[in-house]
């Protein structure tokens, strides 16, 4: 940043206002270089070492896309597998380092399998953080579920807790598609900080994808019909979230709808 210090005014370097202006500039320029597309890279080369990974119709229709501002784009990659209904990665990359990850794996309705999710909004000044393995069923009134899937997370859920601390309160109707180990989280742009969320996609992806190995298929035609509702619930309660993502991307909200 050195480089830099000769084209400040004078009187800026007199008032303390150069060490904050460096730091701007720093964050700016750690944003800039900063991208999500590391994360699903990973997750999709770390799937295709446990499972057979197909293109879904969904990547075929909308691969890529130009949001109504000209200026902000839209990926989508799609897949299924034997144990996965689909995998979606949706990323948003706009203006003024503007950026979205919206990557979720949902199981097939013949597994109970938590829903992994992973739903990351990044700016210039802020960083806006869900990532969790969110729960087919409801975990107080199953407890078998939670013992089932959550038990042996417990120590990861702590491990990132303190490294990326809780982002503030919730709605309890959230709050009932959140599990144990959900990381909510609001930080500033850094690289320490964008190193450790990396870390955590990187092991609560592992651990998913570990779930996913061990899981066995479910015959009950009931069960099955129960796993069903159950992530159309969650898709509803999604789906009622689109809206947010209509005004980050400023996408015609019909379009948006599809991915979620």
């Amino acid at each position: 940043m050195e480089s830099l210090s000769p084209m400040l005014p004078h009187s800026l370097s007199t008032n303390g206002s150069t060490d904050v202006i460096g730091k701007r500039l720093r964050s700016s320029v750690e944003v800039s270089a900063f991208s999500y597309q590391k994360f699903v890279h990973f997750a999709l080369d770390e799937t295709k070492l446990s499972t057979d990974l197909l293109p879904s119709p969904l990547q075929e229709n909308y691969p890529t896309m130009k949001a109504l501002d000209g200026r902000t784009e839209l990926q989508l990659l799609s897949f299924q597998a034997p144990k996965i209904r689909l995998l979606r990665s949706l990323s948003i990359v706009g203006s003024e380092a503007m950026q979205v990850l919206d990557f979720a794996v949902f199981p097939k309705p013949e597994f109970d399998l938590p829903i992994f999710c992973a739903n990351f909004f990044t700016t210039a000044s802020i960083n806006i953080i869900v990532l969790d393995l969110n729960p087919l069923h409801d975990l107080i009134s199953r407890g078998d579920y939670k013992e089932k899937y959550y038990k042996k997370l417990l120590p990861l859920g702590l491990k990132y807790a303190e490294l990326l601390p809780w982002g503030g309160k919730l709605t309890s109707e959230s709050l009932r598609f959140f599990s144990p180990i959900v990381i909510w989280t609001k930080f500033a742009p850094s690289h320490y900080k964008h190193s450790i969320l990396y870390s955590a996609f990187v092991d609560y992806y592992k651990a998913w994808l570990d779930l996913m190995d061990q899981a066995t298929i479910e015959t009950d035609p009931s069960r099955i019909l129960c796993n069903r509702e159950a992530q159309h619930r969650y898709l509803t309660w999604r789906k009622e979230k689109v809206s947010h993502f209509y005004l980050f991307s400023e996408l015609p909200i019909s379009v948006l709808s599809i991915f979620m």
